[in-house]
């Protein structure tokens, strides 16, 4: 067995172990409270933060395209831990794959959300959210859908974007086949998949019941205060999201097209009402919230709520510690009411 084979237990071990550590000692190891824009870091991610750079825990966005892909999901499954879900199907949306999560005790019919995961459009898979979407479904009481579209660099703008539009047109043709009732059927996703579930909801207006969106990036070229005071240090970097855009939009495309920028389009009638998560350390954070507020202003129903104390990402971290998870617990009963 090699010491490479042996990596990932070890580090699962440390981190549940750190994480699950009284609040006080994790002060003590953590160090000296983390306080930006009057907010003040949780304790359990400020610990988090320091031993992931002592265990030189590499940013994805530095390493090449294929290693960036094996440290995000390394690092999301780690965090995710391992979640009780009634059941899980494995499907195909046409030709993309997806993954069905239906909860204990669901009816046979009932609401139905469907999600698209972050990464910045070029990094993460089903497997990468596997463990939040059981925790959503179970936690709402609400079978959820997730999607494994095309990512870029291979597959560019608007090749995302089309396929959340085709998967969500799937769902509702299909609706007796997944138990979904098709008027209880709504879109989510966090962070890259936030984007693309409000470009749905923009999109499907009437159709679409419900659009949970989760420290969304709705603004390709966005340089709003909260890009400036948290770009580096708490795990989603100027870099990574250099590198998401670059990536992402063709050359001779305009970012602020509103497919690719939602904070930039015409709300149109009849949009389906919103509950946006954004977290207080997070660079995207600003632009999530003037989304929210653009939604508002256009007659949309909206609920906003910012974890003042949470990074990015944290939908991902719900396999130990507490202040995430307790995050991603107010999410889900969200999810319930809004469904």
């Amino acid at each position: 067995m090699s010491v490479e084979s042996l990596r990932h237990p070890v580090e699962k071990f440390a981190f549940v172990t750190a994480m699950n550590l009284p609040a006080a000692l994790q002060r003590r190891l953590a160090g000296r409270p983390v306080v930006v824009d009057g907010q003040t870091l949780a304790v359990d991610t400020q610990l988090m933060l320091r031993l992931t750079a002592l265990a030189g825990e590499p940013d994805p966005s530095t390493r090449p395209m294929a290693e960036g892909r094996a440290a995000l999901l390394r690092q999301a499954v780690i965090g995710g831990g391992t979640q009780k879900i009634g059941s899980v199907r494995t499907l195909s949306v046409g030709s993309l794959p997806a993954r069905l999560y239906i909860p204990t005790g669901a009816p046979a019919v009932g609401p139905l959300l469907v999600f698209f995961h972050g990464g910045g459009f070029v990094f993460g898979d089903l497997t990468s959210h596997d463990s939040s979407c059981r925790y959503l479904a179970e936690q709402a009481g609400v079978r959820l859908l997730a999607i494994d579209y095309r990512l870029a660099p291979e597959h560019p703008f608007p090749a995302a974007y089309d396929d959340a539009l085709a998967a969500f047109d799937w769902a509702l043709e299909h609706a007796a086949e997944i138990g979904a009732d098709p008027a209880r059927i709504g879109v989510g996703g966090d962070s890259a998949g936030g984007n693309l579930a409000a470009g749905v909801a923009l999109a499907a207006t009437e159709r679409c019941a419900f659009q949970l969106l989760v420290y969304p990036v709705v603004d390709m070229e966005g340089e709003t205060e909260s890009r400036r005071l948290f770009g580096e240090g708490f795990y989603l970097t100027t870099s990574f999201i250099s590198l998401a855009g670059s990536s992402y939009i063709p050359d001779g495309a305009d970012p602020r097209d509103p497919r690719l920028s939602p904070l930039f389009a015409e709300v149109p009638e009849g949009v389906a009402p919103a509950y946006v998560a954004t977290a207080g350390f997070d660079p995207l954070r600003d632009e999530g919230e003037a989304y929210g507020r653009k939604l508002e202003e256009a007659g949309v129903k909206v609920e906003m709520r910012r974890f003042p104390d949470q990074i990015h990402g944290f939908l991902n971290v719900i396999g130990a510690g507490r202040s995430a998870k307790a995050a991603v617990t107010e999410i889900a009963a969200a999810l319930r009411a809004g469904l």
